[in-house]
């Protein structure tokens, strides 16, 4: 970060010093400015989490609240979601941060700030002492520094974060995953190929993730199309993990028009409410195993081919959009 100096007259370098910059005097608005340049420059923050972060949306409602941003760690295909406050840290920001995780189901919690309260970051430890490995929260401050007349550069500093999560992206990226781990990555690793050869467009991952499930965007916040191993065998679906009442909507929707949906399928599908989720699904399943490495070929086939059948039927009562939109007007409406 540091400018790059001459040898002063004593024979050691000259070298330049980093001055603070306010945040507020780049970012005037939080979420006209500073949210929009985050959305373009998340490989910023996600080097600092040690993530392959992708941030796709901003303004997701949450209730009667708008989260930030929310996004993916394309390394593990994990859902990521931020909140940002060009402010310190402040109890208003921390509930609304517990409101968005419990509405949209995330693995990675990221809040964003200028300055952590040490009573905030204190929750976040404690929160992460006493959640399961499948949720992490993160505390991150951000500052900007420039040397002399440079543009502002941007430094992100990790406050808080699960104990083990330095070990745990090492472990991510090297050979002690476990056996089954490693043969999920061979597995998704061989899917991606055929995917980005065969079906352009349905995923910008490049890293295969070392779990039994592989997500792919659907371009409407919440909704994601994916493939995976489940204790039924294989299953294709459309997973519904917005806001658990649209999620709610959005399935009866499809229920209504299961004739439709299933003739233009060309086969049945299964309509899963969860509820021990907020999430819900409309799935296909066929059988088949990891272990049966003979058959992934077939495996392949039968992914790209009900993901392919599953699309065009969503897309043949009006798409995912619509129906979102349905699913929202429904629970803003719900007489409507």
């Amino acid at each position: 970060m540091m400018g790059k100096g001459k040898a002063s007259r004593s024979g050691r370098p000259d070298l330049s010093r980093l001055t603070p910059v306010d945040p507020r005097e780049v970012w005037r608005h939080e979420a006209r400015d500073f949210t929009p340049w985050l959305l373009e420059n998340a490989d910023v923050l996600g080097e600092e989490l040690g993530m392959d972060l992708v941030l796709k949306v901003a303004e997701h409602p949450v209730g009667g609240f708008l989260l930030d941003l929310i996004g993916v760690d394309e390394a593990t295909n994990e859902r990521v979601i931020v909140e940002n406050q060009l402010t310190p840290t402040d109890h208003a920001h921390l509930g609304q941060l517990l409101t968005y995780a419990g509405g949209t189901a995330p693995t990675n919690v990221v809040w964003l700030a200028t300055m952590f309260r040490d009573e905030h970051r204190a929750a976040l430890e404690w929160l992460n002492a006493r959640t399961d490995e499948n949720t992490r929260f993160f505390g991150v401050e951000i500052r900007l520094v420039r040397v002399v007349d440079s543009p502002p550069a941007p430094m992100f500093r990790v406050v808080a974060q699960p104990n083990d999560w330095g070990k745990q992206v090492k472990r991510a990226s090297s050979a002690n995953a476990t056996s089954r781990n490693l043969t999920y990555q061979q597995f998704w690793a061989r899917f991606l190929d055929r995917t980005h050869s065969e079906r352009t467009g349905w995923t910008r991952a490049r890293k295969p993730p070392a779990q039994n499930w592989f997500e792919m965007p659907t371009g409407v916040t919440g909704f994601y199309y994916t493939v995976s191993f489940s204790r039924q065998g294989l299953r294709s679906e459309l997973y519904l993990a917005a806001e658990a009442a649209i999620n709610e909507h959005a399935l009866a929707a499809l229920i209504a028009n299961q004739d439709q949906l299933e003739t233009a399928y060309g086969g049945q599908l299964t309509y899963e409410p969860l509820p021990d989720k907020i999430a819900c699904r409309v799935a296909d399943y066929r059988s088949g195993s990891i272990d049966q490495a003979s058959d992934w070929d077939a495996y392949f086939d039968w992914f790209l081919d009900s993901q392919t059948r599953l699309r065009k039927a969503i897309n043949g009562i009006g798409g995912l959009p619509q129906l979102y939109q349905q699913a929202i007007s429904t629970t803003s409406n719900p007489r409507a």
